[in-house]
């Protein structure tokens, strides 16, 4: 079964003025889309094809380039389109918020630390913030297209929540300022299903 992009929950300009429809068309119909045919192309005809890609990518060979960039470029995408939304920003509640204070000291503590990963990520990758079994979180980047999913990567966890900072994310609109798409992708993120991917992670 071939692996297909989440359908996003918003059309491409319902993120503005935070993420532009310019760079959302690109990024969705260009760069997912490539990684998803990639890898599709990758698995097809390999004991890979009938497995769920968090399965491939726990297992993952990583040596095995194609599906390595290609698999954590079809996952690490469907999860950044979901943790956005239009009527996002604001601050989490519950659960995470109550884990968030404990592994952080606090949600602005969590926001600076959160903004210095995908800030201080040197060249291309992705920002993320993951949850432990037992509830405990951690904030870590990763290079390129790899996840704390894969092995070995020197950030473990389930991601629940992931902020590209590859250049095709932001430089239509934010150019080299990349603290600033940082900063604006805080209005836009869907703490809902942040705090779900928490609760089915932990």
């Amino acid at each position: 079964m071939a692996f297909k992009q989440n359908d996003l929950a918003y059309a491409k300009d319902a993120l503005e003025p935070h993420i532009d429809k310019a760079t959302m068309e690109v990024h969705y119909e260009k760069h997912h889309a490539g990684y998803t045919s990639k890898l599709n192309n990758a698995v097809e005809g390999t004991n890979l094809a009938d497995k769920s890609i968090e399965d491939i990518l726990k297992n993952l060979d990583m040596d095995n380039k194609a599906v390595r960039n290609n698999g954590g470029g079809f996952y690490n995408h469907n999860l950044f389109w979901d943790v956005m939304s239009p009527n996002g920003g604001g601050k989490p509640t519950g659960d995470l918020a109550k884990a968030i204070d404990e592994a952080f000291g606090s949600f602005d503590d969590f926001k600076e630390k959160f903004s210095n990963a995908a800030g201080g990520q040197f060249g291309s990758g992705w920002a993320w913030l993951c949850v432990h079994p037992g509830g405990r979180l951690e904030i870590c980047s990763t290079p390129n297209q790899d996840n704390p999913l894969m092995p070995g990567v020197g950030c473990g966890g389930h991601p629940v929540l992931g902020l590209d900072v590859w250049e095709h994310a932001y430089y239509l609109k934010y150019q080299n300022k990349r603290p600033d798409y940082v900063n604006a992708f805080f209005n836009v993120i869907n703490w809902e299903e942040v705090a779900k991917r928490y609760s089915d992670g932990k």
